[in-house]
């Protein structure tokens, strides 16, 4: 279940939280990892936007959807909401253990 720590302004979702909000739509998945390791393969539709590229890159964030993040075990895209709150997004979330648990839970990448 999603965990929102009141210090952090974003939530906490494990890879198959994020599976069903990717399933469900009206979100925006953006693995923050570099374009080497997003290369060698990442969550189906996801963005590529490393997470010190995030403030810079604030047009390439959807406003309308949630934002997903997602590296490989979870920490540069926890930085990446971090980021993406200090710009004025409000629906963040990220994915705990990253692709690294995506693969884990059988999901697949491309």
């Amino acid at each position: 279940m999603a965990t929102k720590d009141p210090r952090e302004p974003f939530s906490r979702i494990s890879a198959s939280e994020a599976k069903s909000k990717i399933d469900e739509g009206n979100v925006q998945v953006i693995d923050v990892r570099t374009p080497g390791e997003h290369a060698g393969g990442h969550v189906p539709g996801a963005v590529n936007i490393p997470h010190m590229a995030v403030v810079s890159r604030k047009g390439d964030l959807d406003t309308d959807k949630e934002l997903v993040f997602i590296c490989q075990v979870g920490s540069r895209s926890a930085l990446a909401c971090e980021f993406a709150a200090a710009l004025g997004f409000k629906e963040l979330y990220n994915v705990e253990g990253g692709t690294e648990a995506w693969v884990k839970s059988g999901y697949a990448v491309e």
